[in-house]
């Protein structure tokens, strides 16, 4: 019998959907399609490719509210935020509008005597692993880039949103992306890991834990195949005494709490200049507070519940590990909180590195606050930590943004905005956050492989 994965919902612990995993040979049987189809696919003119993704784009974008429902019942999001729609279109038409750019050659000599030049040539079959926390948007970053490059794409989405890779290949195929050319898939992890190993694709993308991660590099060992990775992160906010106090609690805050704090980028630590502090900390338990908790589908719920009640486990065993050490709790329990998926929204004073919750991915609805005296404090806490993916410096002063930020170990610094992902600046990390380079330009070198031209005129 067919081995089978069940999708519970968070909203209510149902089994929303069931499907088959696919077998080991009819996944090998699907690599060898894909490899089978790529010559014909990389022939077609470039604009040709870039037409079809732009039309499952604007198919995608009558089908918002669709999405929203969704992705509520399969990872908890609010439908008031409309799914991903807003992040897939900035992202595709950004990423279509710069390929000509990106996949352009770099001509070295053009004369009489000699054609010297690099061209940048698909990969050949990308495999994308996305996580369910942003599932679209995820592995949007890659699936665009590489079917515009030439490439064809096998998708593994998450088990706790499958529906997502379904809804991508029928608006990619609706707009006429041939069948073999864009597949989603529902593997195992054995079968992921064979299908890497025997080198049956030729790039790996992966979004997703430290550990899988991991799994990933070592399925690869010896393959020579190149991995993507985006692991996560524990990404710092840094509130320098001559910011906007006001503009950097809001902003922070919904960084820290949407999507139930859900996110790679999200602010998981915030350190304030100790003239600022106590003014930022009352304005953060009230923003806090005014938020509802709730189910998704009610349009007046700001939070959600969790992906799943094992997540929120990890962040309540994280709340009371700190509570234990001293750290104080500031947001009473929630009416809406069940002590399941459902979990009150958290903000942690009097925190220290010693904690979990200031030193591993929490990944959801929790913050630690913690005092500092100067910027040399500031960095030197931002930087004490295995992840590297994302930080923010709160301050009117751009020249010392700038300065702090060449100091940051970290992938992305913002000034004055935080969990954004810009399509035309590298999606990029390091230490545990992984390595890899994505949307931008870098991401259609990164997937695409140099192949240089030394052309003579005899």
């Amino acid at each position: 019998m067919a081995k089978q994965v069940e999708l519970i919902s968070p909203i209510d612990g149902s089994v929303y959907l069931t499907r088959e995993v696919l077998s080991r040979d009819a996944a090998f049987a699907a690599a060898a399609r894909a490899r089978a189809a790529q010559a014909d696919w990389a022939a077609r003119p470039m604009q040709e490719r870039r037409d079809m993704v732009l039309k499952a784009n604007d198919i995608l974008g009558g089908q918002v509210d669709r999405m929203a429902e969704e992705l509520a019942w399969q990872m908890g999001r609010p439908v008031r935020y409309g799914g991903e729609y807003r992040g897939v279109n900035e992202r595709t038409t950004y990423m279509a509008s710069i390929a000509e750019e990106g996949l352009a050659p770099l001509v070295i000599e053009d004369s009489d005597e000699f054609r010297r030049m690099i061209k940048k040539v698909p990969h050949g079959v990308v495999f994308v692993i996305a996580p369910w926390n942003y599932p679209y948007m995820t592995a949007i970053n890659t699936i665009v880039p590489a079917l515009i490059s030439g490439n064809t794409v096998m998708l593994k989405s998450a088990g706790q949103t499958l529906k997502v890779g379904e809804h991508l290949a029928e608006a990619l195929h609706a707009a006429g992306v041939p069948e073999d050319v864009f597949q989603n898939l529902v593997l195992d992890h054995d079968t992921t890991g064979a299908l890497i190993s025997e080198r049956a694709v030729d790039f790996v993308n992966f979004t997703g834990s430290v550990g899988g991660g991991q799994v990933m590099e070592r399925a690869a060992a010896g393959t020579f195949i190149p991995v993507s990775t985006e692991l996560g992160g524990k990404d710092p906010g840094y509130v320098r005494a001559d910011a906007d106090l006001d503009a950097a609690v809001d902003t922070l805050m919904d960084g820290a709490m949407f999507n139930a704090g859900q996110s790679c980028c999200g602010v998981e630590r915030i350190y304030v200049h100790e003239s600022l502090y106590d003014a930022f900390v009352e304005k953060a338990v009230a923003w806090t507070v005014g938020l509802k908790l709730g189910n998704p589908l009610d349009p007046e719920t700001d939070i959600g519940p969790m992906a799943h009640v094992r997540f929120a486990k990890v962040v309540r065993d994280q709340i009371d590990e700190a509570r234990a050490m001293g750290a104080v709790a500031h947001i009473e329990t929630m009416p809406a909180d069940d002590g399941a998926a459902y979990l009150t929204p958290q903000i942690l004073t009097n925190v220290s590195h010693d904690m979990q919750v200031m030193r591993e991915e929490s990944f959801g609805p929790v913050v630690g606050i913690m005092p500092v005296k100067d910027d040399d404090e500031a960095v030197r806490l931002m930087n004490d930590s295995p992840y590297g993916l994302s930080a923010s410096v709160w301050t009117n002063d751009r020249a010392k943004a700038e300065e702090i930020g060449d100091r940051l170990e970290t992938g992305t610094v913002y000034q004055n905005r935080c969990d954004y992902l810009d399509p035309a600046l590298c999606w990029t990390g390091c230490k545990n956050t992984g390595r890899g380079a994505g949307l931008s330009v870098l991401g259609y070198h990164a997937l695409t492989r140099p192949k240089s031209y030394h052309l003579k005129k005899v």
